[in-house]
């Protein structure tokens, strides 16, 4: 995750446009997105990421001494950090809203509940830092439960509204970038992550979107892996709540930001079940209030 800072600019905007205010005056953003590269650790569920330069500069080189080169990715759309739209799971048949599971996905495409139909978010953001309670990163297969997630706002002083993204953090992140992936996917460890309790304590309070610092968002049994996701049942099937995963939080929890501007646009890929995306939390650098605050 990286950090920049806009430069203050002048403070006299169009009137009537209070964020625009806000902006001009400066902005710190923090990245939340992962650097995607090969053999990062991921779901084994999902395509890999593959990345490769089929025109390197010097291949084609024009009269002027001009070339370019060019990529070609390759990925499954729930690898590095990614949304999970609410064609992603289903029930018994059935996604969000009732829809037969099957029959939505006539001609390869989800056309009602694909990732083209998220709106780009601009919102409140909350991080709960689940090791700031602890005192220490989450266990391997911890589970995080409501008490921990109320237990996290309370001493944040950010209590969780109708509309937020919640993000909350295990500190399992440290691990992505590990020489070892399976440290990450701890597929025989367990991964800490928000239990079925803790998905419902989120949908009570109408979060619009929840995220994590692992690539299943819930918790992982050791051994277990992605054999049982009840979460995420609970949060994109019955409560259309869309999952943001394999975030990069320590740096933000680092830099004391609990509440922040949530800002992020997934890719219109029609009818697909999910979309890499690079979240931002955005705060005001004047105080470090108006867009978002810290908890100091």
């Amino acid at each position: 995750m990286s950090t920049a800072t806009t430069p203050a600019g002048p403070t006299t905007p169009p009137p009537g446009d209070r964020l625009l205010s806000v902006v001009r005056d400066g902005v710190r953003i923090h990245d939340l997105g992962r650097r995607l590269f090969v053999g990062m650790p991921q779901s084994p569920n999902h395509p890999a990421y593959w990345h490769t330069l089929p025109r390197r500069h010097g291949d084609r080189v024009r009269a002027d001494g001009g070339s370019a080169a060019n990529d070609m990715v390759v990925m499954g759309t729930h690898v590095g950090t990614h949304i999970d739209a609410l064609a992603h799971v289903s029930q018994d048949g059935l996604l969000h809203g009732g829809a037969d599971a099957a029959a939505a996905g006539a001609g390869g495409v989800y056309a009602e509940h694909g990732v083209h139909t998220i709106a780009p978010m601009v919102r409140r953001g909350v991080l709960l830092d689940i090791p700031a309670v602890l005192g220490e990163p989450c266990a391997p297969g911890y589970e995080i439960s409501p008490a921990d997630l109320e237990a996290a706002q309370r001493r944040q002083g950010t209590p969780v509204g109708a509309g937020d993204v919640v993000l909350v953090r295990s500190g399992w992140g440290r691990h992505f970038e590990n020489p070892d992936p399976r440290v990450y996917r701890g597929e025989e460890s367990g991964v800490p992550g928000v239990s079925e309790a803790g998905a419902r304590w989120l949908a009570e309070r109408r979060a619009h979107a929840a995220g994590a610092d692992t690539i299943a968002f819930e918790r992982l049994a050791p051994g277990a892996g992605h054999s049982r996701l009840p979460a995420h049942r609970v949060l994109l099937v019955e409560s259309g709540i869309y999952i943001i995963e394999a975030l990069a939080l320590d740096e933000l929890a680092a830099a004391g930001v609990r509440e922040f501007t949530f800002v992020l646009a997934p890719l219109p890929l029609f009818g697909a079940t999910g979309s890499p995306v690079r979240p931002l939390a955005v705060v005001s650098v004047q105080g470090d209030a108006g867009v978002g605050g810290t908890d100091g």
